[in-house]
């Protein structure tokens, strides 16, 4: 049986690039939506929609039954739910916590264990598809929990996605973000060296593109984000800032498990590298600066 959508509030924090699109979706399908930002422009679209605005991730919790939060870092994460002035410590209980957040897997088994103590039901369910997904809500949802839980918010989940599945216990669905992040990483540079070797080679990178995207070099990265590279479109649907605070995470969680990564740790220097030359906030596909 799922939450009842004649009593959900849910209760949405942080209206980024992202969940600015993911609450959208939620106001369209009729829900009752009240959000909060620490920029509270950047949640005006949600509020001319109908959203209702509070103040503090603390009034969002202590109204919401389902408080969805999708913020930048793991520190934001942990501040707002284990803070004085967090989630966890003015939520009902009896409420579903989701935090859609790419964070750190130990975290998400921290938020877990305590939600439970307070009699609340957390789950990890970062997100895939980018800016586009969002928009066109058809993210893939990679969830963490206890099977009972996930049954109950899946309708929730099927208005923002529609890739959802339950990976295992709390802080699986952030493993499985992170092998996502891992396969991108490395893609993401083969995607640009291809495009950079077909300029050299005084080929047209649009034909190169369609005699490629169809067969076994294929992927996500190379369909949805040359266009953009060769538009000079360098705007965020996913900041290369984010993407090293994933690919850091994923560093630091494999080498707990002692595993190798030898494609990950040179495609997060090379990002670094970026980052330092001020492209941070510029989308990941940003890269392609790097072989020009």
């Amino acid at each position: 049986m799922s939450v009842c959508k004649e009593k959900t509030i849910i209760g949405f924090i942080g209206t980024g690039v992202m969940g600015k699109s993911m609450a959208k979706n939620l106001i369209k399908a009729g829900h009752r939506v009240i959000v909060y930002n620490r920029t509270k422009a950047k949640a005006q679209e949600l509020i001319e929609m109908g959203a209702g605005w509070k103040d503090t991730a603390a009034e969002v919790a202590g109204k919401a039954n389902v408080i969805i939060t999708m913020v930048g870092y793991p520190k934001d994460v942990k501040e707002i739910y284990l803070g004085e002035e967090g989630i966890i410590q003015n939520a009902r209980p009896g409420s579903y916590l989701i935090d859609m957040t790419t964070s750190s897997p130990k975290l998400a088994k921290e938020i877990y264990e305590i939600a439970k103590t307070k009699g609340l039901y957390a789950l990890d369910a970062p997100v895939s598809g980018g800016d586009v997904g969002a928009r066109e809500a058809r993210l893939s949802i990679m969830v963490g929990g206890e099977p009972e839980v996930f049954e109950k918010v899946l309708p929730i989940f099927e208005i923002m996605g529609k890739n959802i599945l339950l990976q295992g216990d709390a802080g699986a669905g952030q493993y499985t973000k992170m092998c996502n992040q891992i396969a991108i990483a490395p893609n993401m540079m083969g995607v640009c060296e291809a495009i950079a070797y077909a300029k050299k080679a005084g080929l047209d990178p649009k034909s190169v593109l369609k005699s490629i995207e169809s067969g076994a070099a294929g992927s996500w990265s190379l369909s949805n984000y040359v266009p953009r590279m060769l538009m000079g479109d360098f705007e965020p649907g996913f900041y290369i800032k984010h993407f090293i605070k994933d690919m850091r995470i994923a560093m630091e969680s494999a080498k707990e498990m002692g595993l190798k990564t030898p494609g990950l740790e040179l495609a997060l220097s090379i990002y670094e590298e970026l980052a330092d030359q001020g492209e941070e906030n510029c989308g990941t596909q940003a890269l392609f600066k790097y072989y020009m």
